[in-house]
């Protein structure tokens, strides 16, 4: 039997207000590709990508982590900072840390809830 091959894994990620999420993600960096009503494709490069919904519900959004590895977290999150996305969105930006499994990274939670870690590996 021939093995089976994926192309793509991409997770639905609620939004409480669907327009205000979709500008919180494009400043973010990530690049909106329309697939319909309610339903918006992101992709920051070649292999980073989810889809927006227009759909929301409290047990979700708080308990969905999403996990960006990066080449340099503290750029990522002095760029956040400057740009005061927190403030503006009332997201949540944590600092950055090195963690003890070797990752540095930070805790962004966007404006419905959903908690992102956006880090990159320790030398060991």
């Amino acid at each position: 039997m021939a093995p089976l091959h994926s192309l793509e894994l991409k997770v639905f990620v609620p939004a409480q207000d669907f327009a205000l999420s979709a500008r919180f993600y494009a400043e973010l960096g990530f690049a909106p590709e329309p697939l319909g009503d309610g339903l918006l494709c992101f992709r920051h490069g070649d292999r980073c990508a989810f889809l927006l919904q227009d759909f929301y519900h409290a047990g979700l959004a708080q308990n969905l982590v999403l996990h960006l590895w990066v080449e340099d977290a503290d750029a990522w999150w002095r760029r956040l900072h400057a740009a005061d996305l927190a403030g503006r969105y009332g997201a949540r930006l944590g600092d950055p840390e090195a963690r003890p499994w070797g990752m540095r990274d930070f805790t962004l939670h966007d404006p419905s809830g959903v908690l992102w870690r956006i880090g990159h590996g320790l030398d060991a």
